[in-house]
């Protein structure tokens, strides 16, 4: 498996991966799979920034992963949204980790000092349209829960909650890195 920056050529193959999660999955809120142009568009506006990867196995993307900003004022620069997606029926196969592991190094090398994750989680046991895996994969990678809020998502007539966690990825003091935005590789 090799991990390779993500073109406009992987939007079709990329949103095949994606469709899933809207249509059977509380994973993401949204509620309709967004067109190939959107798509295209959105890898575009999100890589010209910030490291947009994915996963290839014998030449079949298997998953993708990039950061997006946390937020648009100035003093935000140093943290990003981390989101990951792997290819149903490849779960647990290390996929989702060398993703994440390489979007942190391009972080790293790009200034980012925080990486966060908006992660949806379910209100109740055994629900069928939400899991806590993710919760649990970015506890592995080292991130940290910092805050919940309470059925604020609502999707197939259920009600989740959110949560944010967070890794730090270096020293937070009065003289930190400039990100170089646009300026990562992998």
């Amino acid at each position: 498996m090799r991990i390779e920056k993500v073109t406009l050529e992987d939007a079709a193959e990329l949103l095949s991966i994606y469709e899933p999660y809207v249509k059977d999955t509380a994973i993401t809120f949204e509620y309709d799979v967004p067109t190939i142009e959107e798509f295209r568009n959105r890898i575009q506006n999100i890589s010209s920034k910030y490291p947009y990867i994915k996963a290839v196995d014998k030449g079949e993307i298997v998953g993708y992963a990039y950061a997006s900003a946390f937020k648009d004022r100035k003093a935000y620069d140093r943290a990003v949204e981390t989101t990951v997606y792997v290819k149903q029926g490849r779960h647990g196969m290390g996929i989702g980790k060398a993703l994440y592991n390489e979007l942190e190094k391009s972080l790293r090398n790009m200034g980012i000092l925080n990486m966060n994750a908006c992660i949806a989680v379910p209100v109740k046991e055994n629900d069928a349209h939400l899991t806590d895996d993710s919760y649990r994969f970015h506890l592995k990678m080292g991130f940290s829960l910092v805050g919940r809020f309470h059925r604020v998502g609502f999707k197939f007539n259920v009600w989740y909650d959110m949560i944010w966690m967070e890794k730090m990825l270096g020293e937070h003091d009065s003289n930190p890195p400039k990100v170089r935005f646009g300026e990562w590789t992998i």
